[in-house]
């Protein structure tokens, strides 16, 4: 009796193990491809006015080695620590490295911060080693070290994601 409930019970866990990494494997599903709403402005009226506000969520991320951003920053190739205002943005904004090592202004909390690009959040890859094994990032997303969201007024239990907007300085 005590052989069949114990089989019973490995069974079991067993069936919910398959369904948890189901839910988890369905998560992250990286397309290669960068998903995007069509453009609303012409590039004559994007010239004119460069420094538009974007709007975005703010989230958290280490940009330290063995930190939750993976590998060095693709910027600049270095790890930056977390008392450091720096972001990586979306594979859009991010613009195939244009916004490298310059400067953005967030607006949030009722504060605003200038942080520095190091980093792109890959919006078209993700789910191994290079990408910390995390889904791809959303297109709205500017990725931030701890001192970004202390610099709004975050307080750490609150760090997560924020709706913000940001612009070229």
């Amino acid at each position: 009796m005590q052989a069949r409930s114990s089989f019973s019970l490995l069974i079991f866990f067993l069936l919910l193990l398959t369904i948890i990494s189901s839910i988890e494997g369905q998560s992250c599903k990286p397309s290669g491809k960068l998903k995007g709403k069509k453009r609303l402005q012409s590039n004559a009226t994007r010239r004119a006015n460069p420094s538009a506000v974007k709007k975005a969520v703010l989230t958290l991320n280490s940009f330290e080695k063995n930190g939750d951003g993976g590998g060095p920053s693709k910027c600049d190739n270095k790890f930056h620590s977390d008392d450091t205002p720096v972001v990586a943005l979306s594979t859009g904004w991010f613009n195939k490295q244009q916004r490298c090592l310059k400067n953005i202004t967030i607006y949030g909390n009722g504060w605003s911060v200038k942080a520095m690009v190091v980093d792109e959040c890959d919006s078209t890859m993700g789910c191994d080693a290079d990408h910390d094994y995390q889904p791809p990032c959303d297109n709205n997303i500017v990725d931030a070290a701890e001192a970004v969201w202390k610099a709004l007024g975050v307080p750490k239990h609150d760090q997560g994601e924020l709706g913000i907007y940001w612009s070229d300085p």
